[in-house]
């Protein structure tokens, strides 16, 4: 079993920046990937970020050159920052952690980007 906290979303304004948190706890030696999602109301929960364990990534296009993610694994936290906010960047993002047939999800964060 693995846990998951996420921490860091709020309320910013256009251009601005957020950055988001998420806690792995429990058998974490199991995990290949983590990553974000995100959904907004009425839409579908769509793939923004995600790691894999040996280092490869990969972006959403609509936030490329925005969004940075990144794993400290000394303290099974990924992070994701979010710079150059924009209002349809507005959802609740999810972390996620991937093993051999099992998907993790954590309790979700709004980010709200408005003025």
């Amino acid at each position: 079993q693995v846990q998951l906290v996420e921490s860091g979303g709020g309320l910013v304004q256009p251009g601005g920046s957020l950055r988001l948190s998420c806690a792995a706890s429990g058998s974490t030696f199991s995990i290949n990937v983590m990553g974000w999602y995100r959904q907004a109301p009425g839409k579908q929960r769509d793939l923004v970020a995600r790691i894999f364990t040996l280092g490869t990534i990969s972006y959403a296009d609509s936030v490329k050159g925005r969004f940075t993610i990144s794993r400290d694994n000394a303290k099974n936290t990924m992070y994701l920052q979010m710079n150059n906010l924009k209002p349809d960047d507005t959802a609740v993002y999810y972390c996620y952690a991937g093993t051999l047939g099992t998907t993790y999800w954590g309790q979700g964060t709004q980010v709200t980007v408005s003025s």
